[in-house]
């Protein structure tokens, strides 16, 4: 137990940017439920919160992490525009890919995603459904960003993230289907059989699927707009897309 410091807060602050969490190896989780829900499974460096927090939510494991902050000092290393009580600071973990379960399994794969809480959304539907690995591009927006970790309320402690070269991706694994969501393909709802083991690929918010992902496709799926005259919508949202393809591969092994 210690008490909050100048090189605590500048530590923790920059955290807030990618570099800062990449110089550092550190990110944060922050909020009573999000940090519940993530103590257990990652190595805290700091758990920064206010006396009266703790008074009703500490536990005595985590004593030796606890750095005392008042609540103005808390202000100062939020990322909300409320600040919370309760800050903590993980170690980024080696995220080791388990070639069994994803041979065995559906696999999500996301090329050039930007929106943090498209990612985390995604995330938390692969807690939902059974998906244990996530596989993005480089180019991915980052997993350990605060707008992303609290999008999957606590499912980034379930499901493991990895960022690796497509390519090499599926070259490892060659033989395996590998879907992907496109605006033509087979119609979703009448595609059969689906299921696993498999890649599911999801392309960026505003270019869809890149070039390179999409040749190594081999089974093209599309949701299908209800039939409609007049103006209308000319995508889904990517974690909407994701909610839908994860329901119809559970469905199919119902």
């Amino acid at each position: 137990m210690t008490e909050i410091n100048n090189g605590i807060i500048k530590t923790v602050r920059s955290l807030w940017a990618k570099k800062g969490r990449d110089d550092e190896g550190l990110w944060v989780a922050e909020g009573t439920k999000t940090v519940r829900d993530t103590w257990e499974h990652f190595r805290c460096r700091w758990l920064v919160c206010t006396r009266a927090w703790f008074d009703q939510c500490g536990r005595a494991e985590y004593m030796p992490h606890v750095v005392f902050a008042p609540k103005g000092q808390m202000g100062r290393m939020s990322q909300f525009t409320t600040p919370g009580d309760v800050i903590a600071v993980y170690e980024k973990p080696e995220v080791t890919v388990d070639a069994e379960a994803v041979r065995a399994g559906v696999n999500l794969v996301l090329d050039n995603l930007q929106d943090p809480g498209n990612l985390g959304t995604i995330v938390r539907l692969a807690d939902w459904f059974g998906v244990s690995h996530i596989f993005c591009s480089p180019t991915t927006v980052d997993v350990w960003g605060h707008k992303v970790v609290q999008a999957t309320m606590g499912s980034i402690a379930r499901v493991k993230v990895v960022y690796t070269d497509l390519d090499d991706l599926f070259d490892e694994y060659d033989g395996m289907p590998v879907y992907g969501t496109f605006l033509d393909g087979d119609n979703i709802y009448g595609a059969a059989p689906l299921g696993g083991p498999c890649f599911i690929v999801l392309g960026n918010e505003g270019q869809g699927i890149g070039r390179k992902a999409a040749a190594r496709v081999t089974r093209r799926l599309t949701i299908p707009m209800a039939p409609r005259t007049g103006d209308h919508s000319d995508s889904l949202n990517v974690g909407v897309a994701a909610a839908i393809t994860l329901s119809e591969f559970h469905r199919s092994t119902l």
